[in-house]
């Protein structure tokens, strides 16, 4: 069974397009609030603004990008250490965006788009300000280092909830996988069940004709035996087969048993030709086959017919096996249940409820199994 590794949650726990998908969201929409602030507010020079405005954002998005990496290097450790580590990471990136901006605009203007005529009142007031409150710069510096980490801590808490979705997203598939494979491995044990039940029960009958010096009907049995385990073994246990290929694989059975029973066991199999290719999961009849020669036609010294036949109704593919024997009495044994559950519980675990087995005796004698399951005709 090939097993695919499971993705490293260390490595891009949202990836780098996300990162950056993210990132370029969250700061375009913060430009957008403060471009279209200030034009409701009437600040002069909007054109001049907005081109230093753009420049910050870049800016802005090179460094939270740079924080997005340095985070990565955390998405394997447990969340309550990943949110302080956030936390803490913003606060320099937010200032040094404050303090770029501050520059641009308020020191440096590489461009001189604020030395006009028309930003020289706004100059004037700004310069009598600070003289009146040296302190005024710095308490406005530190209102722009606040504003800028409430964005970038915002992107940081996004980042990590984004990685969490991603960790619930790799842990349903996980858990998806690990069902399948729980399902295909329940699937093939009860499988391999149904192999040695029948092996056993038929080594018992060989042993019987050998004591019996019936030679000839001893290797008649054996060569179908290794026919009837040369085929069914090549087949994957967990696989579906077509319904043609299991009533195939029963006839060999039942030509083992009528070694057994040449007088005794009649068969009667009725399948309509546009069922052959629905697929059945393989040996499912196999069990109850092999009930209804135990108990049907070994326990009397008539002959007694075991019939199968098939039949669709309302989307589901119904088979039924059926002996006419004589009734159980009351206190016969009536084994170990081992067959039916085993055809129970794969129809079960392979199907749900969409499934049944229903079994019981006739009334007039006999017993009969019913098997319901949905007609598929893809998986074999």
């Amino acid at each position: 069974m090939d097993v695919k590794p499971f993705e490293s949650s260390r490595s891009n726990l949202i990836g780098h397009r996300l990162g950056l998908v993210s990132i370029l969201g969250l700061w375009g929409f913060y430009f957008a609030v403060v471009t279209i602030r200030a034009a409701i507010l009437g600040y002069p020079g909007q054109s001049e603004m907005l081109i230093y405005r753009v420049v910050v954002t870049a800016l802005a998005i090179g460094l939270t990008f740079l924080l997005y990496l340095f985070l990565e290097r955390f998405a394997d450790r447990p969340l309550r250490w990943r949110i302080p580590i956030a936390f803490a990471a913003a606060l320099p990136v937010a200032t040094a965006i404050a303090a770029f901006n501050l520059y641009i605009f308020e020191v440096s203007d590489p461009l001189q788009l604020f030395a006009g005529d028309e930003w020289k009142e706004e100059r004037e007031m700004f310069a009598e300000f600070r003289a009146r409150d040296p302190l005024a710069m710095w308490r406005g510096f530190a209102e722009q280092v606040m504003s800028r980490y409430f964005v970038t801590i915002s992107w940081a808490l996004l980042y990590m909830a984004l990685g969490y979705a991603q960790i619930v997203r790799q842990a349903e598939r996980r858990a998806a996988i690990f069902a399948q494979e729980a399902q295909t491995a329940q699937l093939r044990a009860l499988r391999y069940q149904v192999n040695p039940h029948f092996l056993f029960n038929t080594l018992n009958v060989l042993s019987s004709l050998v004591m019996r010096d019936r030679r000839d009907e001893a290797e008649k049995m054996i060569l179908n035996l290794s026919t009837f385990y040369r085929t069914s073994l090549t087949s994957e246990p967990a696989d579906d087969v077509q319904l043609e290929e299991e009533i195939r694989l029963q006839r060999l059975y039942l030509d083992i048993e009528a070694v057994r029973f040449p007088e005794r066991l009649l068969v009667d199999i009725a399948i309509p030709k546009s069922l052959n290719s629905c697929c059945v999961p393989a040996l499912i009849l196999q069990p109850v086959v092999e009930n209804a020669i135990k108990y049907g036609v070994s326990r009397v010294r008539r002959p007694v017919t075991v019939s199968i036949d098939a039949r669709e109704e309302n989307g589901k593919l119904i088979i039924t096996v059926a002996d006419d024997g004589d009734p159980l009495p009351d206190d016969a044994p009536h084994g170990t249940g081992v067959g039916l559950n085993n055809v129970y519980e794969r129809l079960d675990a392979r199907y749900g409820e969409e499934s049944s087995v229903t079994w019981g005796p006739h009334p007039e004698g006999g017993f009969a199994v019913t098997i319901e399951l949905p007609i598929n005709r893809e998986t074999c």
